[in-house]
């Protein structure tokens, strides 16, 4: 896997000042999308054990709220095995809570889909809020919340899970 890009402060991917870690490499290819660079699976920086400790250690202030993990597309099955580790270590060691945006709506990622691999169910598991969907230039709204076009929907993953249908993520209420 590689890192397109590691912001260890940012406030536009998520609620709260978060950690995000834009992952390398996407097949969706949507029309108007703000990171077409991150396209190539080999472009930016190899994901090292290095980089997951930076990611671990950048965690750790008090303020910070969680991790968001972007692309790319996270989903890619070349990018869930590192993923899935990254995941592990940081409910295991920071108990901070994770973002995801993925291309992949939540059908495709619970049933049938190029997305699945025998890692998916797990890093879902580990993920509280997806935000779901392709890019849509034509849903383009730049006054959405967290997401870029209105066909994307943000997501209760747990929730989702737990009923095997979509929940709305609730931002009065949750993470």
């Amino acid at each position: 896997m590689y890192v397109a890009e590691l912001k260890r402060r940012d406030i536009a991917n998520g609620k709260g000042v978060r950690v995000s870690l834009f992952v390398s490499g996407c097949r969706h290819h949507c029309p108007g999308c703000f990171n077409e660079i991150a396209w190539d699976f080999d472009y930016g920086k190899k994901y090292t054990d290095e980089t997951e400790q930076s990611i671990i250690d950048a965690l750790s202030p008090a303020y910070v709220e969680g991790l968001t993990i972007l692309g790319g597309e996270p989903f890619e099955p070349e990018n869930q095995r590192e993923l899935l580790g990254l995941l592990r270590r940081v409910k295991k060691e920071t108990g901070k809570n994770v973002w995801c945006y993925s291309g992949f709506t939540f059908d495709e990622l619970i049933g049938e889909s190029r997305a699945r691999t025998e890692y998916t169910d797990e890093l879902m598991s580990l993920i509280d809020v997806l935000v779901d969907g392709r890019f849509i230039f034509a849903e383009k709204d730049i006054t959405l919340r967290f997401r870029g076009s209105g066909n994307q929907r943000l997501l209760d993953l747990p929730a989702s899970l737990e009923c095997g249908r979509p929940v709305l993520w609730d931002s009065e209420n949750n993470i």
